[in-house]
């Protein structure tokens, strides 16, 4: 159906072990049913695991788009949007694609689990496969949030890299089964003021890329207690802060070497490193590779 749709708007991004993603926005006919569905490809070769890939691709419909695209008019600027005459319905075709190298950060080496999402992760899962994903709250939010952003350069890497963590997360959560991602284990989470806290201390983090911030500071940020911030923040997006953190920091020192190619000297001062080789160390556990050896590709 993408070859009898107009085609507005698109977008693609690729950073070598990282996440590779797609975006493309079509005007949307009012006269064509469509249904918002998200699938999940697993791509499994035995004899060249190199080729491996898992896969998340989403189509949702009735966004809004101004026609004069990044430069939007002055309604759009101003926060009312519906009223602008120059917006359309679009259709969203995203498809955002996750290599082994970069699956690779969220297995634990000492975990002995056997589950279908450690085997999906870990590549253990003998046959290729796709599932259709209901698009459940959590997941609309976030593929809201990454069709609607007004994050621009640098700032839009950090901020793209930390929801498409998310869009997995819940893409496994659906899949799998293991749990309700509407359960909330954290009695305290039951309060919307307290669940707004803690994802407010997860934008913080990423606006603090390259300003190490600590628990502490960030607790007092959003007036929670470190204890209960913690605990919320692991049962709301299924890890820990520092892992979080460390994730965010090295995906954005991979795209400061290979799409700006700064210096190894120049991304461990912006990323607030005391010096290069803790920063090497770091960037190597994250991605498998020494920084120089990213400058070279």
């Amino acid at each position: 159906m993408q070859e009898q749709m107009i085609l507005l708007q698109e977008k693609d991004h690729h950073l070598p072990g990282s996440v590779r993603y797609s975006i493309r926005r079509y005007h949307y006919d009012p006269n064509r049913t469509l249904e918002d569905v998200g699938m999940m490809a697993y791509h499994y070769e035995k004899s060249n695991p190199k080729e491996n890939y898992l896969e998340l691709k989403f189509c949702v419909s009735g966004n809004l788009y101004c026609r004069q695209k990044d430069t939007e008019c002055n309604m759009c600027k101003a926060g009312i949007s519906r009223n602008c005459p120059d917006k359309i319905s679009s259709v969203d075709v995203m498809s955002v694609r996750f290599s082994p190298a970069h699956l690779s950060q969220f297995i634990k080496p000492r975990y002995s689990g056997d589950t279908l999402s450690e085997n999906i992760l870990n590549f253990n899962h003998r046959s290729s496969f796709t599932k259709i994903l209901p698009l459940c709250g959590k997941t609309r939010m976030v593929i809201e949030s990454l069709l609607n952003h007004n994050y621009t350069d640098s700032l839009e890497n950090i901020y793209i890299n930390a929801q498409m963590q998310m869009l997995l997360l819940y893409s496994l959560d659906c899949m799998v089964g293991e749990k309700e991602l509407d359960v909330i284990n954290c009695k305290f989470l039951a309060n919307e003021a307290d669940r707004e806290k803690i994802a407010r201390s997860r934008e913080i983090l990423i606006q603090h890329i390259g300003e190490p911030i600590t628990i502490k500071e960030l607790s007092r940020k959003v007036a929670i207690n470190e204890c209960y911030l913690k605990k919320g923040f692991k049962e709301m997006f299924g890890t820990t802060i520092f892992d979080f953190y460390q994730s965010q920091r090295m995906e954005h020192a991979r795209y400061l070497l290979y799409e700006k190619g700064l210096s190894v000297t120049e991304v461990s001062m912006m990323l607030g490193y005391s010096s290069i080789s803790h920063f090497s160390t770091a960037f190597k556990k994250h991605t498998g590779l020494k920084p120089c050896e990213l400058l070279l590709r």
